[in-house]
């Protein structure tokens, strides 16, 4: 994933030169600016635009008691499509369009979709084959409860603390009372 994240931030500027060099060359410097500067005044309207019927569409889900998850995946969209038209190039204007225009986001939203559920169900196998990575790591394993940090801390009933009620393998039992400070100094609970 780091080699993925360093060849974009070394791959895409390179290439955003490039085509912002041929287009120079074709069209002219200052028309280039000009295309640049217009593509950016589009996209700040389109942006304006799309955020506040994505905002609508969430406030509308939310009224109705729907988990709004393809507005929240929209809002998400649009955020990195602003994000996209804010960095000069012709390239990533037109990713930037492409996550924000109505008629072309849900295509990218399944794509986005399909990626994250492939990289999650990864994820989740190697961590559960015990090869590490995300989850497996200091605090355990969420699913199994492996190398958890509560191992040796049990409650009188067996199960550990914020387990969300289902039940861990034997361990120690602490047993105790709880004892509360009064106001007064006085010591009540006994």
């Amino acid at each position: 994933m780091r080699l993925v994240l360093f060849l974009t931030f070394l791959v895409v500027p390179l290439l955003e030169i490039f085509v912002l060099i041929q287009v120079g060359q074709v069209i002219g410097g200052w028309p280039t600016v000009a295309v640049l500067l217009a593509d950016s005044l589009l996209g700040a309207w389109v942006v304006r635009r799309e955020g506040r019927r994505a905002w609508r569409n969430l406030q509308g889900a939310l009224q109705s008691g729907r988990m709004p998850d393809r507005e929240l995946a929209d809002g998400a969209l649009i955020l990195v499509g602003g994000t996209l038209l804010l960095t000069p190039g012709f390239l990533t204007d037109v990713l930037g369009f492409l996550c924000l225009l109505p008629f072309t986001r849900p295509v990218v939203r399944r794509a986005a979709n399909w990626f994250f559920t492939r990289r999650v169900r990864t994820m989740v196998a190697r961590s559960a084959a015990g090869v590490g990575g995300p989850l497996g790591g200091p605090l355990g394993d969420p699913f199994t409860g492996q190398g958890s940090p509560f191992d040796g801390l049990r409650t009188a009933q067996g199960r550990v603390p914020g387990a969300s009620g289902r039940a861990q393998g034997a361990g120690p039992v602490v047993h105790g009372e709880v004892i509360r400070d009064e106001p007064d100094g006085g010591v009540s609970g006994r």
